[in-house]
Parts: C-alpha cells; sequence; structure tokens
C-alpha cells in the first residue's frame, strides 16, 4: 500500500463527489487509492476543488472536493498508488 494522504469525511452521490481531508499534498493527475476494509479502487486526480475553485495542487491540512469514479463512504482511507 501507498503513503496515506487523507480520509474521506463526507460523500455527495448526487454528483459523485466527495471531500478529503488530506494529512499530505496533492497533485492533479496523481494516481490515489481509496480503501475502506476489503473495498478498494484506484483513480487519477481529474478534479480537485477548495470552496468552487479549481486546483492543481492541494496542500496537507486542506479539506477538498474530488470527484470520484466509485461511490465511497465517511471513513475511507486515500493512498497514494
Amino acid at each position: 500500500m501507498g503513503e496515506l494522504i487523507g480520509k474521506v469525511t463526507h460523500f455527495f452521490p448526487k454528483i459523485s463527489v466527495c471531500v478529503v481531508k488530506l494529512e499530505k499534498e496533492l497533485k492533479k493527475g496523481e494516481k490515489i487509492k481509496f480503501k475502506h476494509g476489503e473495498e478498494e479502487f484506484e483513480q487519477a486526480v481529474s478534479s480537485m476543488q477548495v470552496e468552487h475553485k479549481e486546483l492543481e495542487e492541494a496542500k496537507k491540512g486542506q479539506e477538498i472536493g474530488m470527484k470520484v469514479d466509485k461511490p465511497v463512504k465517511a471513513g475511507f482511507e486515500v493512498f497514494r498508488a
């Protein structure tokens, strides 16, 4: 498993966006892995936003909105893939 970079705190199913509280920096285009128990999937970071502003790079401590390929729940961990 890669480096832990954050945790999902919220998920909006209608728009397939989750909120991630970051423990490490994250760049657009990076491959990440969502994991919770046995459930896991990988995706590339295609869209990150803070207060409706698109970001290329997010910093440690920020809470970002991120488009996800599959539904997630609060508590999912996010790793660098």
